[in-house]
């Protein structure tokens, strides 16, 4: 069983991968059960309100709850293998459990030194309280839960590599969200057979991490993986990023959109006509043109529109990803978009 960081030590670390939230879509409500598209669920004046019209309104939070609640299925049915893989093999050397596992896991874990807990500090001093000594005992603790883990986890695979285990669980139907790609700036081939879709916002500072790991999804799929950016300011957060998201409308007009994205995300705060303008100015945009876009409707509109659709499909903070319309929130590890291109090349 995994050992959860100490809630201290948990406040200072990264947990969080996502902006904030904007306001959200309807609640999700429970699957159908089996129920068909044309059974009414609710009359209007005589006039019935079919399930179909219904799940289209929450297919995408509901399918976000039924993954939730698979990779909870998943965690437990780990631990339920784990456990039988350990009885098994305590069983099999006439011990108990609890003497297997001190034998091959708390004996054979080196225990934590003062310069472990010095070098923690110093690779973590940024993210730490000023006084980060008044932390020792957590970050000990974590530290040695962190190898204890480790080294369970290396026994298991062992264990797994020698018996015969087959999840058969199967996975939830896969909601995919019929994003609209028309006009949206995109890298990477069109004919690439995975799309991934990023609603993000230019002041959000998961959105700039994420930018380097998306770069190296393109570097290691240059046929394979197309990148459609969408426009998701979090006007409560960030109040000058929608201003942010126009311009970057206006340079995409002049065929500058990646150059002034990569610029906006380079400042982190740009957010003023005249910021916007200067870096304008510096990428060589045609100015009085830049001027007048920012000063039509059509790039409100387009952002406008942008940030409807992706509350629609269930985007609450940012970033926010679609891979071939499934959804993936938050500033993901490479391996989390690795694991769902690769499925989608398998054809999942």
């Amino acid at each position: 069983m995994t050992h959860p960081f100490p809630l201290l030590l948990a406040a200072v670390w990264l947990l969080s991968v996502a902006c904030g939230s904007a306001t959200p879509p309807a609640e999700a409500q429970s699957s159908n059960g089996g129920a068909s598209a044309d059974e009414p669920v609710a009359t209007v004046n005589g006039a019935p309100v079919t399930r179909a019209e219904l799940d289209e309104l929450v297919a995408a939070e509901v399918s976000k709850l039924e993954e939730q609640a698979h990779q909870l299925r998943l965690q437990a049915l780990a631990e339920i293998i784990d456990g039988k893989l350990l009885d098994a093999e305590a069983a099999r050397r006439g011990v108990t459990r609890e003497a297997l596992e001190r034998a091959e896991i708390t004996d054979k874990v080196a225990p934590v030194t003062d310069r472990d807990v010095e070098a923690f500090i110093a690779a973590n001093r940024d993210r730490l309280p000023a006084d980060p000594r008044s932390l020792e005992p957590q970050i000990r603790r974590y530290l040695g839960d962190q190898r204890v883990a480790a080294r369970r986890e290396a026994f298991l695979e062992e264990l797994r590599a020698g018996a015969d285990v087959k999840v058969l669980l199967k996975a939830p139907p896969v909601f995919r969200a019929p994003i609209d790609l028309a006009g949206a700036p995109a890298r990477g081939p069109e004919n690439a057979p995975v799309t991934i879709v990023e609603f993000s916002d230019f002041h959000c500072p998961f959105c700039r991490r994420v930018q380097p790991t998306l770069d190296a999804l393109l570097k290691k799929y240059p046929t394979q993986v197309r990148l459609v950016y969408k426009h998701m300011p979090l006007d409560s957060l960030h109040p000058r990023a929608r201003r942010a998201a126009e311009a970057s409308w206006c340079a995409q007009q002049q065929g500058r959109f990646w150059e002034y994205h990569d610029a906006l995300y380079e400042d982190g705060s740009a957010g003023t006509d005249e910021e916007l303008t200067a870096i304008a100015r510096r990428l060589g945009l045609d100015l009085q043109a830049f001027a007048a876009c920012l000063a039509s409707d059509e790039p409100k509109a387009t952002v406008q529109r942008h940030v409807e659709e992706g509350m629609r499909y269930g985007v609450s903070g940012t970033p926010g990803f679609f891979i071939n319309g499934r959804s993936l929130q938050g500033a993901q590890p490479l391996e989390n978009f690795v694991r769902v291109i690769e499925e989608e090349l398998a054809g999942r």
